[in-house]
């Protein structure tokens, strides 16, 4: 009975490891389940944030391209005002030319002193509008 004792003993030793083990494996897996619903709490939160993220990139897309479309317009209106104040600028040009070539003429020495001063021009030219004027003036009357 010795060996039939000794086997029974072993067998009763190894059930306890093996009891010993399935407690061990069972906190073990208890842990991962754990881990596992965790896990899963922050992969909900990171599709959540992800959405999130996705709408608030395609707002600002949106915008971005409200932008575009209002800083071009912009651009184009800026673009027409400068073609226009360059056009004026080269017809103020022209007048001022003529003016000071009536004014010239109009000069008993046919020359100004300064060409360059455009007060002086102003003035010439204020003066050749008066005397016009009164030509105008004298005609009506």
């Amino acid at each position: 009975m010795s060996f039939g004792f000794l086997i029974e003993g072993l067998v009763a030793v190894l059930l306890l490891v093996t009891i010993g083990y399935c407690v061990m494996l069972n906190t073990r897996l208890k842990r991962l389940k754990a881990d596992e619903h965790a896990l899963k709490a922050t992969i909900m939160e990171l599709i959540s944030a992800t959405e999130n993220a996705e709408r608030a990139v395609a707002g600002l897309k949106a915008t971005a391209r409200d932008c575009e479309l209002t800083l071009a317009e912009r651009l184009r209106s800026a673009e027409r005002l400068s073609a226009d104040m360059e056009r004026q600028t080269q017809v103020g040009e022209a007048v001022v030319q003529r003016l000071s070539r009536i004014v010239l003429a109009a000069r008993p020495g046919g020359e100004i002193e300064n060409h360059s001063d455009p007060q002086a021009m102003a003035a010439a030219a204020n003066a050749l509008a008066d005397r016009a004027r009164k030509r105008l003036s004298g005609l009506a009357a």
